[in-house]
């Protein structure tokens, strides 16, 4: 008897976990999203692939329509986690083909413990001093983000920073979590 119930419960947690990749494709109506999780970079007119991670109940990358924004795309990835960083994204930010967007932590995943919320940077209003109190932000680099934020405008999404002399994917991954776009 506790064989075959075992067997049982083996049997649904594998189904269960068959059908959430198998097909992921989920119910949105009225949305203007086509709700299509992909694997392939080729989307068809009037379609963008656009790929979502972080504190996402779905990280993957999604065929959306045209004119849609990152509040859409978090609705299409199931929505956040209850850890998500509502000052670190914009929901507004219309989307283009190709972009990924990462949604940062409130609280160190690491530290299943910690009841404090991350220290982070406003990296559309700190000075090079407060910039500088993360880890991977030296002298040089807070001041090319301040340079990048003076000559184009607001960051919209904390992905720009890539585009800022000295801050490639490595340094990305490092900073990521201590930044955010407004307090």
């Amino acid at each position: 008897m506790v064989k075959l119930f075992a067997a049982v419960l083996v049997t649904a947690v594998v189904m269960i976990v068959i059908l959430q990749f198998v097909d992921p494709k989920i119910d949105n109506p009225g949305g203007n999203a086509t709700t299509q999780l992909v694997s392939s970079s080729n989307t068809a007119s009037g379609t963008l692939s656009v790929s979502i991670s972080g504190e996402i109940k779905r990280s993957g990358t999604y065929v959306l329509e045209e004119n849609t924004t990152l509040e859409d795309l978090i609705g299409v990835a199931g929505g956040l986690t209850t850890n998500a960083d509502e000052y670190a994204f914009d929901t507004t930010y219309l989307l283009e083909d190709k972009l990924s967007f990462y949604i940062a932590p409130k609280y160190d995943n690491s530290d299943v413990c910690s009841m404090e919320p991350i220290v982070k940077v406003n990296i559309n209003t700190d000075d090079s001093e407060g910039l500088q109190t993360v880890k991977g932000i030296g002298s040089t680099v807070a001041k090319a983000i301040i340079s990048y934020r003076e000559a184009n405008g607001e960051y919209r999404r904390i992905e720009d920073l890539k585009k800022v002399s000295g801050i490639g994917n490595a340094t990305f991954e490092k900073i990521k979590d201590y930044i955010r776009l407004r307090s």
